[in-house]
């Protein structure tokens, strides 16, 4: 049965003013907050809100009549959000509305919303438009073995840039060359004492985690392991605090994929563990308390602190624990820098897979949603500072409550200070962020005067530029350790009510990292370009594997290209479909017979690791691990990532000769029609110059994969 809907007024139907009970406050403002304005505070679709009979009528056509700035803010249209999936992140969500002073549908709404806040996953497919706070795909691309998988990857190109990610093995598949690997290292360094600690793909909240020493400890059955997992090397020198291991929980919203936009909260959360660390020894493996700093096992712990301070108790703000840091003479700004580029490298990795699922649930020219979310990164520091990447969260707690034991088996909800402080701000920034309507209101203010102005001396209260000392309000601001007062104009008149603007609200507690810092992170893009080609070869929309017919069309040879009639024999459709979909990569290095073969041995391996069977084909990891091997064919005694590279620009080269050829044809066939049936346009006439732009290009890249090639061969 669909759960109740709230009532609607029809568009353009006009605001009812609000009861008012005899203390004067808006009935349904919550105790103990400012009441808004009656115009601003309201929601516009409940029925019965105002009085009925002839006065209220007589003010509502009032409103309808009013002129003037007043009547037309109070219709100023608000960002509405539908919250009816929000789940856990409910309460950090209504706050963050209400400081916005946004307009929320707690049971969804019959007409679209600007912003859908969904609590677990992207699992709606009745959403054609609007913004949703998921990415198709994302919970799946950061559950630990798909993670490792991506970061791996990127490792094998990029050894150096992605050593912040702990050495890592895929259980049960990898676990003989995991036995391997460990009896090699052991014997080339019989110092090394490792210890390994291995989670569950599935788990969540420090479940099933657990530590051994040595491989034959891994809990089996039979002779694999009970389910699937990630067995990492153990960090044993974290960095400590009070005796205590901790971990910092990162807020990062990916804005957008294409561009790529990330921001990083300024403040996070530092979880503790609550017994003193020692590094791990066969006594102490199996003491969660002291090794696993997971809140969700923590806060089980007789030693659990809950403290309403940000720099004492079992959660922290991160910003505390970076000012104590500076106290011990730490560079607070390097580590900054560490952290930023640990989160950027992690979302490139990420990127290539998270465009396939994007094209297939949202394909492009068909209705849909745009997409952002929020990640939670949990990073450790080493006693060196150096940041290490453990996990990333799709979903991360946005609780800003904790239980509490009030007696045996009896708990209440108490809020939480360091929750609220953290994660109210990072919602409602994101949403800032977000704001549909921000352009609008943008270009309304570009055409009005400022109406703020900085007071020099601080907490000063004086009359400046002839605003009056009671008027307006003032608001601290704290941007690099400078307070600053800004002091506003009372330009609106009594009754008009005040509408939410960034000036109204604290600075944004989130930073933009990229495309800030797009030219020192750009060369790492390799896979998303290999992902490009990936989805190029698709062929059909919605699909995310590649089948074999689409993998021998990326690999055709020559003699294929050359049936592609040049522009002047351009006569049918056929030509144009067969030549501008292959790269011509096939030659004497590996026949068609070789790339069917690839493709059958990769494909079936990487089905066989249990990755997505809904569909038949080749994933993108599959094809990513076949254009790896078809590179180091083509390109011999070079580094892999110079190898892919140079695969990548081939490719790029020929398909961009195709596509124009593909475009000249056409316009040689628009020609002769023309030709043919004269007719009279009005739009844009196309030219030889029209595409010089692309020649040019071509031109260039050919020359430098040329030059690139004698470079090849001259190694």
């Amino acid at each position: 049965m669909e759960p109740a809907r709230e009532a609607e007024e029809p568009p353009g139907s006009p605001a009812l003013p609000a009861e008012e009970p005899q203390g004067g406050q808006p009935v349904g403002a919550p105790p103990g907050e400012e009441a808004l304005p009656a115009a601003a505070g309201r929601e516009r679709g409940v029925r019965g809100a105002g009085p009925q009979g002839p006065g209220g009528r007589a003010a509502r056509g009032r409103g309808r009549r009013g002129g003037g700035e007043s009547g037309r803010a109070g219709r100023r249209p608000r960002v509405t959000v539908d919250s009816s999936k929000a789940k856990t992140s409910l309460e950090a969500l209504k706050i963050s509305l209400r400081q916005l002073r946004w307009r929320e549908f707690p049971l969804g709404r019959r007409l679209p919303c600007d912003i859908y806040w969904h609590g677990v996953s992207f699992r709606d497919n009745d959403i054609f438009s609007g913004q949703v706070n998921k990415f198709p795909g994302m919970t799946e691309m950061v559950r630990k073995i798909t993670l490792s998988r991506a970061v791996r990857t990127m490792q094998d190109l990029f050894p150096l840039e992605y050593n912040f990610y702990p050495r890592s093995w895929i259980l049960p598949e990898e676990f003989p060359l995991f036995v391997d690997e460990v009896r090699m290292l052991k014997d080339s360094d019989p110092s090394w004492k490792p210890t390994f600690i291995i989670k569950p793909d599935g788990g969540c909240q420090g479940d099933g985690i657990y530590l051994v020493k040595d491989p034959s400890d891994i809990r089996l059955s039979g002779s694999i392991p009970a389910r699937p997992a990630v067995v990492q090397e153990y960090i044993c020198k974290p960095l400590l605090v009070d005796k205590l291991k901790f971990d910092i929980r990162l807020y990062v919203l990916l804005k957008s994929l294409e561009p790529l936009e990330i921001y990083i909260a300024k403040d996070g959360l530092s979880r503790f563990c609550t017994e003193p660390y020692q590094e791990p020894t066969l006594k102490n493996l199996h003491q969660v308390f002291m090794h696993l700093t997971n809140y969700s096992l923590n806060i089980h712990s007789g030693n659990f602190i809950h403290s309403d301070d940000a720099n004492t108790g079992s959660k922290r703000t991160f910003s505390s624990i970076l000012c104590r840091l500076s106290s011990r003479g730490a560079d607070v700004k390097k580590l900054w820098s560490d952290i930023i580029s640990l989160v950027i490298k992690t979302i490139i990795a990420l990127t290539p897979e998270l465009k396939v699922y994007y094209q297939s649930d949202i394909p492009a020219g068909k209705p849909g949603p745009t997409c952002f979310q929020i990640l939670g990164f949990d990073i450790l520091l080493m006693k060196n500072l150096k940041p290490m990447l453990l996990e990333v969260n799709a979903n991360p707690s946005m609780r800003i409550e904790h239980e509490q034991e009030l007696s045996p088996g009896v708990f209440e909800n108490v809020p939480s200070a360091v929750d609220e402080e953290v994660k109210v701000a990072v919602i409602r920034d994101t949403l800032r962020l977000v704001d549909p309507h921000k352009k609008k209101r943008r270009d309304v203010h570009s055409q009005k005067p400022p109406q703020w102005a900085p007071l020099r001396p601080p907490f000063q209260t004086k009359a400046v530029s002839g605003l009056h000392e009671d008027a307006g309000r003032v608001r601290l601001g704290h941007t690099h350790n400078e307070v600053k007062i800004w002091c506003q104009a009372p330009e609106r008149g009594p009754e008009e009510p005040l509408p939410a603007s960034p000036a109204a609200l604290p600075s944004l507690c989130l930073k933009q990292v990229f495309p800030k810092y797009a030219k020192q992170f750009n060369y790492l893009r390799l896979l998303d370009r290999v992902a490009a080609l990936f989805i190029r070869f698709l062929g059909v929309k919605g699909t995310t594997k590649l089948g074999p017919t689409g993998f021998r069309t990326f690999i055709r040879d020559g003699q294929q290209i050359a049936r592609a009639a040049p522009a002047q024999s351009c006569s049918g459709q056929r030509s144009l479909r067969n030549g501008p979909r292959n790269c011509k990569l096939s030659n004497s290095n590996f026949s068609m017979a070789s790339v069917d073969i690839l493709y059958i041995d990769i494909t079936r391996r990487w089905n066989s690791m249990g990755i997505d069977h809904k569909e038949s084909g080749m994933c993108l990891q599959a094809f990513v691990e076949a254009f790896f091997c078809l590179a180091q064919k083509k390109y011999k005694s070079l580094p892999l990532h110079e190898q892919v590279a140079s695969l990548i620009d081939f490719c790029e080269y020929h398909l961009a000769a195709l596509d124009e050829k593909r475009l000249v044809c056409g316009r040689g066939v628009v020609e002769r029609r023309s030709a043919a049936v004269p007719c009279h346009t009005d739009g844009p006439h196309l030219t030889p110059a029209a595409h010089s732009p692309l020649l040019n290009r071509m031109a260039t890249a050919g020359k430098f994969a040329d030059d690139r090639n004698h470079r090849y061969e001259r190694c």
